[in-house]
């Protein structure tokens, strides 16, 4: 585990980080965090139900827009197939319930301001873009079993396509 320091009234993360720590199998981190509507979530709550543990970077940006409208989009085919979807990033809630009203997203998603879970699942870490290096979220998707064990990982994430990703890593749909 790293050291947590506040800086600017912010949370910093020094760059030796646990991206990508957890593999297939483990038990998933337990979740105590709250959603769009300051209710508490975790995992507890879906006990016995697949989930599916998307992490993005940004309500309302393209890709993560994309991304969580795909899941939208799919959400009834992905209840019949027994999972639960919950969308996690850094944002607040208020940005939260406004993304939720924007893109009619039925499902919750953890205002994780403080970075705990996004530590937790080793997702939040150095980035590259355009040359420039900072601290994010690395957009990872984690597939829970109905135990809580690990069952798939996906760090490369389709956004346009990402139901089909989730569904053909776990054979249950064919191209």
């Amino acid at each position: 585990m790293f050291a947590m320091l506040v800086y600017n009234n912010d949370l910093y993360f020094p760059k030796k980080n646990n991206m990508h720590h957890l593999k297939i199998g483990d038990k998933a981190p337990e979740i105590n965090a709250k959603d769009q509507d300051g209710n508490h979530i975790g995992l507890e709550q879906y006990a016995g139900k697949k989930v599916v543990l998307y992490f993005y970077p940004k309500d309302n940006t393209p890709g993560c827009t994309v991304e969580s409208c795909d899941l939208r989009d799919n959400y009834n085919y992905l209840l019949k197939q027994g999972y639960e979807v919950i969308g996690v990033s850094a944002d607040s809630e208020q940005k939260h319930k406004n993304f939720i009203k924007r893109f009619n997203l039925p499902f919750r998603l953890i205002a994780d301001t403080d970075r705990k879970v996004l530590s937790d699942y080793g997702v939040w870490g150095e980035k590259k873009f355009m040359g420039k290096t900072y601290q994010g979220i690395h957009r990872t998707t984690f597939i829970i079993s109905e135990k809580g064990l690990i069952e798939d990982i996906i760090m490369k994430v389709k956004t346009l396509n990402h139901t089909k990703q989730i569904l053909k890593d776990k054979k249950l749909i064919s191209d």
